[in-house]
């Protein structure tokens, strides 16, 4: 891999699964730092594709310098993966050979205490993925009532204190900082296992603010449709929100076909549209937690195409 600083994770697990070859179209939904596409660029020479969305514009410049050697190769979006329909004619690409989406943070924004995704560094409360758009998780906070924040802090952070975090955020607010907010949390309850008290309040905030599980909801059947016979999705999730509903898609497309991997399409009469590759989800490596403890929770699920 190119200009290597760090290895994504999954990194073998989705080059191994997507299958690049030469000639192929390739998306990647979340280019992040660009190390998933430079190892499909790299599996897919000398002349594969790849079509790379990221909300963020600071990725964007940053996987473009990385990814330079590959030229022409690779086309930017600065936009979310959920706009693919329109954005992969737009920018001379019809249908895939792969299909990537990595729905995790990248390091460089939870290691840039200035964009709030973090608590570990002190910085404002902003968590959005597009710096120049839309309301801050500090708006949200600040902003909604004591029912609303309660729903978010259980739908997407699964968080059991829900009702009383929120009560006790309306009654200290406003808050500005990522330390603010941290620092009130942790103050009021004891730690609960190795996660810190405001783990999920700020993954219920992060997921708000930036709308990922509508993106989720919308993006992943669009990326099915936009995938060629014998095409395959790879979907890398890290919470429980997101693997089920992949769980569940992938499974309601497969409708339980039961036809061995080599046959070219379902014969089986279950009429599916996908088969899954990945009947369980394939986690890292020990050796790969070891090196990067925030793969701990990724869960890496893979259909491939098989009729439209």
């Amino acid at each position: 891999m190119n200009n290597e600083v760090h290895i994504p994770v999954l990194y073998h697990e989705v080059v191994a699964l997507l299958q690049p070859q030469a000639d192929g179209c390739f998306l990647d939904g979340t280019l992040g730092a660009g190390g998933h596409t430079a190892g499909i660029l790299d599996a897919s020479a000398p002349n594969g594709r790849v079509l790379a969305f990221d909300r963020d514009p600071e990725a964007i410049a940053y996987a473009r310098q990385r990814l330079s050697s590959y030229g022409e190769r690779v086309t930017y979006v600065n936009a979310s993966y959920a706009e693919m329909a329109s954005q992969a004619p737009a920018n001379g690409f019809s249908l895939f050979d792969g299909i990537l989406l990595d729905l995790g943070l990248s390091s460089r924004q939870l290691d840039d205490g200035q964009r709030g995704f973090s608590f570990m560094k002190d910085g404002p409360l902003d968590m959005r993925f597009d710096p120049t758009q839309g309301p801050t998780a500090a708006d949200l906070v600040n902003e909604w009532d004591e029912a609303a924040l309660a729903e978010i802090f259980w739908r997407y952070g699964e968080e059991k204190l829900s009702r009383r975090y929120a009560r006790l955020i309306t009654a200290n607010r406003p808050f500005h900082t990522t330390g603010q907010l941290a620092g009130l949390i942790a103050g009021q309850v004891h730690r609960r296992g190795r996660l810190h008290p405001a783990t999920k309040i700020f993954q219920a905030l992060r997921i708000a603010t930036n709308q990922e599980l509508e993106a989720v909801e919308r993006g992943i059947p669009m990326a099915v449709d936009l995938l060629k016979p014998g095409g395959r999705l790879a979907v890398i999730s890290f919470h429980s929100l997101e693997d089920r509903f992949v769980k569940q898609l992938f499974r309601r497309l497969s409708q339980e076909c039961v036809c061995p991997p080599e046959q070219p399409v379902c014969v089986c009469d279950a009429q599916a549209v996908v088969r899954r590759v990945t009947r369980k989800a394939v986690q890292a490596s020990e050796v790969e937690i070891s090196d990067n403890p925030r793969s701990r929770s990724a869960r890496l699920r893979v259909a491939e195409k098989i009729s439209d």
